[in-house]
């Protein structure tokens, strides 16, 4: 069983890691007020793809890796909510596994929910191991800028420490760098 949950975390990794490292393309800080056009009413979206992969977890409802296929799915969309009521269904099978938390942080952003975004990156960077850390170092700075980001005018000492765990793992970031220097003034 443990050999079995291995494969399947690494397997997991495979599927999410190429796409959540695209979800950390945007670095401005335009990404912290993300605004988007596609599904900004709440309606659920629906393609053929995606109702396939909604039979297929109907079916299958503990099937993650469905399941990741379909929040994706609902991401590429824009159906943001769709999208973070099936990542939270991943994290309610696989409690630990990091890159759902990222992706709910990722989706609450998109749909302009930031205190939603926020928890979710703080519970991502709670959950990554440390032997994930050094694959993961791109997604932990992005989430440690956003939160600075949302902390800059509440807790300033917060943010600063935020800031420079960025920095720590993204030292490129070009609106992190910008964050740390206001932060410092």
């Amino acid at each position: 069983m443990k050999t079995e949950m291995k494969s399947l975390m690494f397997g997991l990794s495979l599927v999410a890691g190429s796409y959540l490292t695209a979800q950390t393309t945007p670095t401005t800080n335009d990404t912290v007020k993300m605004e988007t056009t596609a599904n900004a009413t709440g309606t659920a979206v629906t393609n053929p793809t995606i109702e396939a992969l909604q039979k297929q977890v109907a079916t299958k409802p503990d099937d993650t890796q469905a399941l990741v296929t379909l929040a994706t799915a609902y991401q590429d969309a824009g159906d943001w909510n769709s999208a973070i009521a099936t990542w939270n269904k991943i994290t309610a099978i696989i409690p630990d596994w990091a890159p759902a938390y990222y992706s709910i942080g990722y989706a609450n952003q998109s749909a302009k929910n930031n205190q939603g975004a926020k928890q979710a990156y703080e519970q991502y960077i709670a959950k990554v191991k440390p032997e994930e850390v050094e694959a993961s170092k791109q997604n932990l700075g992005y989430a440690y800028f956003f939160i600075a980001f949302q902390d800059k005018d509440t807790d300033k000492e917060k943010a600063k420490q935020y800031i420079a765990k960025s920095l720590q793992y993204d030292g490129s970031n070009q609106d992190a760098l910008a964050l740390s220097k206001t932060l410092m003034n």
